[in-house]
């Protein structure tokens, strides 16, 4: 029988969190000396067919872009591991100089290398672009009804907010394009 599917999860959370960093950006004087382009993507599941279009098709000149930052599930960070995954760190050789002086609370951080994955951030990768990839890890509830508001850990998601808000004031103070590495 068919049944609606929320996403609380996958992807209202990310979603949550890009619309947050937009209303905290817009209210910071220091964090608007750059362009920031907020956007989201359908298709993900279907083959990456929004960010693989955007980066076919740009609407912005794609060389002047810094990095791509993904939030793709990140609501549900587990209470007891408190482990975010941060994927494709080797894209950049910024990103683990920059991690390195972040801690929020007692919350740790998993990274792996690659820019490759099945997440939006791998279309942005494959243009020679650094990326991250947020992601607060898998659970029974992917892609069913049962992925609801009532699961999603808001202190978690606030905590990766202020991760990736101490990120983009690394961002800032370094003040520079940031470089790709393949």
């Amino acid at each position: 029988m068919p049944a609606i599917h929320n996403g609380a999860d996958d992807n209202a959370s990310g979603t949550a969190l890009v619309i947050e960093l937009a209303r905290e950006i817009a209210k910071d004087q220091a964090m608007q000396q750059f362009n920031y382009l907020f956007m989201t993507f359908s298709g993900e599941e279907k083959g990456l067919y929004g960010s693989n279009f955007f980066c076919k098709n740009p609407t912005i000149d794609l060389g002047k872009v810094s990095a791509m930052l993904n939030f793709d599930m990140v609501g549900r960070l587990d209470p007891e591991k408190n482990t975010l995954g941060i994927n494709a760190v080797g894209t950049s050789p910024f990103w683990k100089e920059a991690m390195a002086g972040i801690q929020i609370d007692d919350m740790k951080v998993k990274t792996a290398e690659s820019g490759v994955g099945p997440s939006d951030h791998t279309s942005f990768y494959l243009k020679d672009l650094p990326v991250l990839h947020f992601f607060s890890g898998t659970h029974s509830d992917y892609h069913k009804p049962s992925d609801d508001e009532n699961l999603i850990n808001y202190a978690g998601v606030d905590k990766i907010y202020r991760y990736v808000w101490a990120l983009l004031g690394k961002m800032n103070e370094n003040g520079e394009k940031l470089p790709f590495t393949n």
